[in-house]
């Protein structure tokens, strides 16, 4: 076969590459890694959930491959040193998310901020119900500068929010601060001065554990926390400490690892610490995006004489730049015939 997929792409999308290649899709494989191995040995480009690990020996299994294609973003499942040495291209809707996380984020704010209309919509009386605060005139810390920061930042300023930020990459006089109307400050003034802190850092192995016992120190009491960042980047420890001395007064975080709070770990059943299932990026429009985007590059790919010297076809080229303040305004999603075929999400009480 020539693309296996294993995650699905939106029917539109898959029946646009159908048209150019020969598809399968095979969900079924993405748990059997035997059957997998045998399928993938005549197959030219892979599309794969996020737990689906590529390694060299995985690879070994693939003489033909030629695209690893994944519509989420992740660094710790793709072997990317054995990809480059089999010349296999690994391929990321890197930002078809960017949007879809950075509203996650507001959400989750806007939650933390007002915890008590959680408890009134489970039946709590109104002097139950814990007093809120509101998001306007309030001050937030942007720690990091990916690109999901670059659309929450006018969302955020929009709202009359002040904004402090600090990235351990990005230059204090980069002028992408003053264009995204944050200040920048050092971290641990951010971290005193800031009501809530939003994490959306890029992950590098040399930042495991950064956010330690040191550096919360420094939290204003009663801080709020939401991320859409690796959980690596915490010490298990001291954000348990955090949480349970009033530092921190609750955290959101989206796609944390399995054993981040795991039974016997630090962080088991704390209270206050709140984890998703990387709902961030779990909207229609951003699978749209990635659907398309993967389908595009895994054509140019697989056929590069169809594609030389044409104008890019894919409707949502500005995916190709990681930068998303350079059209703050994404592509339509919203046309009859793109969400015709998108069956809707089933309500688990069995309401359409």
């Amino acid at each position: 076969m020539e693309v296996l997929l294993l995650d699905p792409l939106v029917p539109e999308a898959l029946n646009w590459l159908q048209e150019r290649h020969d598809v399968t899709f095979r969900p079924d494989l993405a748990d059997d890694p035997m059957a997998l191995r045998k399928q993938v040995y005549k197959t030219r480009a892979l599309v794969l959930p996020p737990h689906v690990v590529v390694s060299r020996e995985f690879l070994d299994f693939a003489p033909l491959m030629r695209v690893v294609a994944r519509m989420q973003i992740s660094s710790d499942n793709t072997d990317l040193e054995a990809c480059a040495r089999k010349n296999v291209r690994v391929i990321q809707a890197r930002s078809a998310t960017v949007r879809s996380n950075a509203e996650y984020l507001l959400y989750g704010l806007l939650m933390l901020y007002r915890r008590g209309m959680v408890s009134a919509l489970l039946g709590r009386k109104l002097a139950q119900v814990r007093m809120g605060r509101e998001l306007y005139g309030s001050t937030v810390g942007l720690l990091g500068l990916a690109p999901v920061a670059h659309t929450l930042a006018p969302m955020l300023n929009g709202l009359g929010v002040r904004l402090l930020g600090y990235d351990p990459a990005v230059h204090h006089a980069a002028p992408i601060w003053k264009k995204l109307g944050i200040e920048y400050i050092p971290i641990n003034e951010m971290l005193a001065r800031s009501d809530a802190v939003s994490l959306q850092m890029v992950y590098a192995s040399r930042f495991r554990g950064w956010i330690n016992e040191r550096l919360l120190n420094h939290c204003k009491p009663g801080q709020l926390w939401v991320g859409v960042s690796r959980s690596a980047l915490f010490e298990p420890e001291a954000l348990a400490l955090a949480l349970t001395d009033g530092r921190i007064d609750a955290c959101l975080l989206d796609g944390a690892h399995p054993q981040f709070a795991a039974s016997g770990t630090p962080l088991y059943d704390v209270p206050n610490l709140h984890l998703t299932p990387r709902l961030g990026a779990h909207t229609r429009e951003a699978k749209l995006r990635a659907s398309w985007y993967v389908a595009h590059r895994i054509h140019e790919t697989l056929s590069p004489q169809m594609v030389r010297g044409q104008v890019q076809v894919s409707d949502f080229s500005v995916l190709d730049s990681l930068d998303s303040s350079q059209d703050p305004e994404w592509p339509p999603v919203e046309s009859p015939s793109q969400w015709s075929a998108v069956p809707p999400e089933e309500d688990p009480r069995g309401h359409a």
